[in-house]
């Protein structure tokens, strides 16, 4: 069994390829690659191998950037850093994935895998990059609510129950959908970091505004666009003509 093995840290190489072989005694490791331009450049160059394990995280980009530079024909066994869930895709396309520290046992299940599943077969189907790349995404958790001081009380705030945030003398305010007014230590910039980009969006320097909040859309002058909220506003939001298509698209998707 020929075996390339790609991962940038030298000790773990050295443990997987000492894990691989007393998994399975005639293995042979053709090239130990610790890059994506080296292991483009020996894939691009050399037959396949019988089996690859491959690091996700490499020294200078993701071990899916591969596939879109050579053509990769043999199955692979991901080792990753990654918890379980974010990984349960990786099954449908390759033969397993290896959760890092790994263990001796862990390898032997994989090799077996590769024996029953794979070897007696010429070539793995193509492997789905754009679904393994959606996969490993970190899954971002959005900020859920906020607490906001109200004289002598603390209020915590739910993301649903806001309607939309604007700067004013260099304070924040948040408005919920009930009309109460409460500032937040947070900048608009900062807010639109942390809030769900489905639900809220920065229409200018002044407001970040929730899908809720949008009473009436009106076309401006110069390819603007007019916005008025509810609770109501009295200070006019006008969403420039650069800015007019990417909100467009937040309402439309």
């Amino acid at each position: 069994m020929n075996v390339v093995i790609i991962e940038d840290e030298e000790i773990a190489v050295e443990k997987l390829e000492g894990l691989i072989k007393r998994a399975r005694p005639d293995a042979n490791v053709l090239a130990r690659l610790d890059s994506v331009k080296s292991a483009v450049a020996w894939l691009n160059a050399n037959p396949s191998p019988d089996l690859m394990f491959m690091d996700i995280q490499l020294a200078d980009g993701i071990s899916f950037d591969i596939f879109k530079q050579a053509t990769v024909t043999c199955p692979i066994i991901f080792t990753t850093a990654y918890d379980e869930y974010a990984v349960k895709a990786f099954q449908l396309n390759s033969i397993d994935y290896l959760l890092k520290p790994i263990r001796p046992e862990e390898v032997q299940r994989a090799v077996d895998k590769y024996h029953r599943l794979w070897e007696a077969r010429e070539q793995q189907p193509p492997l789905d990059v754009d679904a393994l790349l959606k996969a490993i995404a970190p899954q971002k958790q959005y900020k859920q609510r906020f607490l906001v001081k109200l004289g002598q009380k603390i209020r915590s705030v739910p993301a649903e129950e806001i309607a939309y945030f604007f700067a004013e003398d260099k304070l924040v305010f948040l408005i919920s959908h009930d009309g109460s007014k409460m500032p937040v230590d947070y900048s608009l910039d900062q807010l639109d970091e942390m809030l769900d980009p489905a639900r809220f969006f920065k229409a200018n320097r002044q407001f970040l505004i929730s899908m809720e909040s949008i009473a009436h859309i009106y076309p401006y002058s110069n390819s603007r666009i007019k916005v008025n909220l509810k609770p109501v506003e009295p200070r006019e939001l006008i969403i420039s003509n650069d800015k007019a298509p990417v909100f467009k698209t937040w309402l439309d998707s």
